[in-house]
């Protein structure tokens, strides 16, 4: 009888509640079948494989120089910018071949010339105040030592009034096509140590290979940890450091 005089504004309350809760219990039961899910997903993906990373390096001595200094300095013709340009070359070239180098190691560059404009308030006025030659020569060579030893002493050569610009040698090695297999077959075998000793750790033994990937060759100075996406080469010393890595994902059991 009371059912009968209930209001019917009460029942359509009583419906959206009802409609609300069976709304949570199914959500609820939703989220929890999915998450299970998930958790079993990313189990199983980390019970089907390990990556790892192995690393090598070795020492590499460079055995090729490559030298480049720059003969330049201003004079108010062109003509005599040149001239000058040509007598300081020839000093420095003397310089060189006295010291060791031999002269078809040398490679003379072409003169280039430059007018220097005066420019007043930041306009060019038209007018020329003097003319700008320079010249490069560059050194190519095995004997890096020698190299080394001419360009710390070619101060001697600067105290003479010889404008150079000295920009550095720049040492490369020439065996790197050899390296490169063997360091990255050691990196292999240090990546496949590593996997087998956290496997082992677990209480897991490791499977197949499934995937190799190779990391850029770095180049450095023997104290260095630079390192760079697409590789390094280092050119300011001899000695050298070469390093390879890999990134390997082996199945495991």
């Amino acid at each position: 009888m009371s059912q009968l005089n209930e209001s019917p504004i009460i029942t359509v309350e009583r419906r959206k509640a009802i409609t609300i809760i069976v709304s949570a219990v199914i959500i609820a039961l939703a989220l929890g079948v999915g998450l299970t899910q998930v958790g079993t997903g990313f189990a199983t993906r980390a019970g089907n494989g390990i990556t790892v990373t192995g690393s090598a390096k070795t020492s590499a001595v460079a055995d090729n120089a490559v030298w480049t200094l720059s003969v330049s300095l201003s004079s108010p013709t062109v003509g005599a910018a040149v001239k000058k340009v040509d007598s300081d070359v020839a000093a420095l070239s003397s310089y060189l071949t006295q010291g060791g180098i031999a002269a078809d190691a040398l490679t003379l560059g072409p003169v280039a010339t430059f007018a220097n404009e005066e420019f007043v308030n930041g306009n060019a006025t038209g007018r020329i105040l003097s003319y700008r030659a320079t010249r490069d020569v560059t050194v190519r060579t095995k004997d890096v030592q020698l190299v080394s030893k001419l360009s710390q002493g070619i101060g001697s050569l600067l105290e003479t009034g010889i404008n150079v610009n000295n920009y550095g040698p720049q040492y490369y090695i020439s065996n790197l096509p050899e390296l490169r297999p063997e360091l990255m077959s050691e990196a292999m075998k240090d990546a496949k140590l590593r996997a087998e000793s956290l496997t082992k750790a677990v209480g897991g033994s490791l499977g197949s290979l499934v995937n190799v990937k190779a990391g850029p060759i770095q180049i450095t100075t023997p104290d260095s940890t630079m390192t760079a996406d697409y590789g390094a080469y280092d050119t300011s010393t001899i000695n050298k450091t070469v390093s390879a890595t890999v990134s390997v994902t082996f199945s495991t059991n």
